[in-house]
């Protein structure tokens, strides 16, 4: 039997950013079956709407990629949503999952269920050290429950449930939308913006002293859809490029890279967010064969390229 063929997938969070790519990644290798469900027809944080959802697409293999995501602002706003919602959203899904006799099923954790000092590189086995920086805290702990619910029905059940931890994403289709993105678009789009208007000067976020590792979104979907494939075991798993930059670097990176040679000033008013960031990739490699191949500027001109893209004219 063919592991792409033969099984009937479900995307969670499939029509995203993370979730287009890995829906490419599985056409791209020979999955026949995929659906993805849409929050319109199926809300994941309400039990009936989970039920149905199994009920009429009868899956072998679930990908849950489904959240309430956003940067460090939309943290602060709306912990109580990002909590709940993706609490919900995981925890009914991979119970009816297992209920129904799904043969697998993938949960996409986040970096932030780290604690706030883990020492670089992370390992997997740190995770339980310690409480995740405050600024995102609740989407931390609740994403981190369904390595706990995984790991307690394969206990319990014997229920294949496997836990992938990706590092921050980037890459052509991400959230540039100011109030709700991530680092690297809103840097690009601040960036472009103020180019475009002349600005003497952009406005950074904190005090660019954290560190960060991003993994571009192509080769984080490889890494999902090898799991996927490849991996059984209760033991969560680090995805990332083990490459990692300051976000100092990093904004200087962006503006060489889309013109932008103003000063950058920053507004230590803000939050930083967690001191550090970088992963310990050696067992996604060594379990599954996972080894991400997209170099970092690489990844930056294409994230730039496709932006630029998507406006159609000048910006005002």
């Amino acid at each position: 039997m063919s592991f792409w063929s033969d099984n009937r997938f479900v995307v969670t969070g499939g029509a995203g950013f993370l979730g287009s790519a890995v829906v490419r990644t599985l056409q791209n290798k020979g999955a026949e079956n995929i659906y993805v469900p849409r929050s319109k027809d199926y809300d994941l944080r309400e039990h009936d709407a989970t039920l149905a959802l199994l009920n009429d697409h009868k899956p072998d293999v679930i990908i849950h990629m489904a959240a309430v995501v956003g940067g460090i602002g939309a943290n602060r706003a709306r912990p109580a949503e990002f909590f709940y919602d993706n609490l919900m959203m995981g925890t009914q899904l991979l119970h009816e999952a297992w209920r129904v006799g799904v043969k697998k099923f993938v949960s996409i954790g986040t970096v932030c269920a780290y604690p706030k000092f883990t020492p670089i590189p992370f390992h997997e086995e740190s995770l339980w050290d310690g409480y995740p920086e405050e600024t995102n805290a609740p989407y931390g702990l609740a994403k981190k429950m369904l390595l706990v619910q995984g790991q307690s029905y394969r206990q319990q059940y014997g229920f294949e449930s496997v836990y992938l931890l990706p590092t921050n994403l980037y890459g052509p289709g991400d959230n540039f939308d100011l109030e709700t993105s991530h680092v690297i678009p809103a840097l690009i789009r601040k960036c472009l913006e103020a180019k475009t208007r002349g600005d003497k000067q952009m406005i950074a976020w904190g005090t660019g002293s954290p560190t960060r590792e991003f993994l571009y979104v192509d080769d984080a979907a490889d890494g999902i859809t090898l799991a996927a494939e490849r991996y059984n075991k209760a033991d969560p798993i680090n995805l990332g490029s083990g490459m990692e930059i300051s976000i100092k670097d990093l904004t200087e990176l962006i503006a060489e890279m889309t013109g932008f040679t103003g000063d950058i000033v920053w507004d230590t008013k803000q939050p930083d967010g967690q001191p550090r960031r970088a992963l310990d990739t050696s067992r996604a490699e060594n379990e599954f064969g996972f080894k991400a191949t997209t170099q970092f500027r690489d990844g930056i001109r294409n994230t730039v390229e496709w932006y630029l893209s998507t406006l159609g004219e000048p910006i005002a």
